[in-house]
């Protein structure tokens, strides 16, 4: 059976504030789905519920047909998700980041292809403190690789790149797509992805109090 993942009437509320009600998508085996809209319409909210860090208001959450709550542990196992933030251990080399999360997720652990890949095998042995942001960046991607799983959720993952990590990324997305895997991903910056899904989050959101209409 291939895989799906859906949203039915999703609902978010964070703090007191409703952020997007109604929302329903479905993104199955080798496709993407494109979250777009202005700051504040719910990209980022969305793509926490879908990871499982936050819980929606209202509607399900549906792999392959089944509910996501009644399993939380087999979904988290089978999604990986990079947020604003890259969650790499400062301490720790690129080479030990990328074991570390081989390690922690059950991947093949395809460390040096992975440096190799996102251009970072001169920095295998530097801390990731010493990096710079794009570095960073590209270290957080490149545990993609080390640990896949069938459904990644990425928040801004374009974020400090260059014109050459881009390429890596989209060649990367198209890949991960090529085995079957699903992606939704959050982006302001252009990517050439190909036959990907759109969802505007400006369709569900609910005005805040004030807002001009």
């Amino acid at each position: 059976m291939t895989d799906s993942f859906s949203g039915n009437s999703l609902t978010c509320v964070r703090g007191e504030r409703l952020v997007f009600a109604g929302l329903s998508f479905t993104v199955g085996g080798g496709e993407v789905l494109v979250l777009r809209g202005p700051n504040g319409s719910g990209k980022s909210s969305l793509l926490r519920l879908l990871a499982g860090l936050a819980k929606p208001a209202g509607g399900a959450l549906l792999w392959i047909g089944a509910p996501v709550r009644d399993d939380p542990v087999a979904h988290r196992a089978r999604l990986r998700y990079l947020g604003h933030r890259n969650a790499l251990k400062s301490a720790l080399t690129a080479r030990e980041n990328l074991v570390f999360a081989a390690a922690l997720y059950g991947g093949g652990g395809a460390v040096d292809a992975a440096l190799d890949r996102l251009r970072l095998a001169a920095l295998a042995d530097v801390p990731a403190r010493f990096m710079s942001s794009g570095e960073q960046r590209r270290l957080a991607l490149a545990r993609l690789i080390v640990a896949p799983a069938p459904l990644w959720l990425l928040d801004e993952p374009t974020v400090g790149l260059d014109d050459a990590s881009l390429r890596v990324l989209v060649e990367m997305i198209a890949a991960h797509r090529d085995g079957g895997g699903m992606a939704v991903l959050a982006t302001h910056g252009p990517l050439d992805l190909g036959g990907t899904g759109t969802l505007d989050m400006a369709e569900f959101a609910v005005a805040r109090p004030g807002a001009a209409a």
